[in-house]
């Protein structure tokens, strides 16, 4: 009969054969075993110093680049939208930066910034009640403008065709008195220089009504009649890609855009630019032939490419897709580089040959 003292005996000896086989395995890794497991942790953290090494070095001359681009706008933008006009429109998620670096940059090309419209969630919101909403806005203000709404198209696209109208010429150049102020890339013109002061104020009024709706909110002075547009996209990929309806709104709103005006051009971050973005969508839609995208506009460089792909389509030349291959760009920039024509006012005076791009209704009525 097996007792208690032969079970006490087993486990002591299942522990002591355990306790040797401890020390005798750590005796064997302090041989060849422990040495080429240290010799690879060294070289794991060599390679890693020198990968942080790189990336310190890159993020360096990233920098550099940036100031150098910065101090050089002013010279490679002179004279090159002079007299001009541009209206910014934004989407919900549009980077600041972005928008007050285009600002800075339509100053240095002569240039001026007559507001901003920030588009809402709002505005692009599918709920049946939004729609209605929106559906019974763009019919008020069409019916008060003696505009005829499209009838194909949604609602958003009814809403921009209303905006453009009221809003947009696509006259490429402004009169001797209607240039008004370009410092700091805004202006302050009187009715003289907005075309009529019934076109002034009816555009005053149909931005309010939108606005009223929590469908967009203005700054500066948007009413003022524009003949550039600049759309800026989200900063980020939207959570549902491709499907969202910030992306999927964006193509037929340009198309209105660059119909009503001389010139358009979509610009976005370079974060915000990638596969399933707006910028993506509009790029691989038909519209992409009617405006220029720039989606490095977070960069000083690309807010310089965004004027000189305005001044190019003023001028008469083709759409481009500027800034990083791996956001689907065709070019980092124009190439050769838009010049003043003799009118410094009215046009860029070339068509671009792309470079190589860098690695890095009527409404349904309710």
């Amino acid at each position: 009969m097996i007792d208690f003292r032969y079970h006490l005996v087993s486990i002591v000896a299942v522990f002591l054969a355990l306790a040797i086989g401890i020390v005798l395995g750590a005796a064997e890794l302090q041989g060849p075993t422990y040495n080429i497991l240290n010799h690879t942790t060294a070289k794991l953290q060599n390679e890693y110093d020198q990968t942080r090494g790189q990336l310190a070095t890159a993020q360096a001359q990233a920098n550099e680049g940036e100031a150098y681009a910065q101090a050089v706008e002013p010279a490679v933008l002179r004279d090159l939208l002079t007299g001009q006009r541009i209206l910014v429109i934004t989407e919900p998620g549009a980077q600041s930066s972005v928008v007050s670096g285009i600002t800075a940059a339509a100053a240095d090309a002569g240039a001026s910034v007559t507001g901003q419209i920030a588009l809402q969630p709002e505005f692009f919101a599918t709920s049946s009640t939004t729609q209605d909403s929106l559906n019974q806005t763009n019919l008020d203000v069409a019916h008060s403008a003696g505009i005829s709404l499209a009838n194909s198209g949604t609602y958003q696209q009814q809403a921009v065709q209303v905006i453009a109208s009221e809003i947009l010429t696509n006259s490429p150049k402004p009169s001797a008195d209607q240039s008004g102020s370009t410092q700091s890339g805004s202006t302050q013109p009187d009715s003289s220089q907005t075309g009529s002061a019934d076109q002034t104020s009816n555009a005053q009024t149909m931005l309010a009504a939108y606005a009223s709706s929590g469908f967009l909110n203005t700054t500066g002075q948007p009413a003022t009649q524009a003949s550039l547009v600049v759309v800026v996209t989200p900063q980020n990929v939207p959570s549902d890609g491709s499907a969202d309806p910030l992306a999927q709104v964006l193509p037929p709103m340009v198309t209105e855009l660059a119909a009503a005006s001389a010139a358009t051009v979509v610009a976005g971050s370079s974060a915000g630019s990638g596969p399933g973005s707006p910028m993506a969508v509009l790029r691989s839609n038909n519209v992409a032939n009617q405006v220029s995208t720039v989606d490095d506009a977070d960069l000083a460089s690309g807010q310089s490419v965004v004027m000189q792909a305005l001044a190019i389509l003023l001028g008469g030349g083709k759409a481009g897709s500027y800034g990083y291959a791996g956001n689907g760009a065709s070019a980092v920039a124009p190439s050769p580089a838009p010049t003043p024509s003799a009118s410094a006012s009215a046009s860029a005076s070339v068509s671009p040959t792309p470079t190589p791009p860098s690695s890095t209704k009527k409404a349904k009525k309710k």
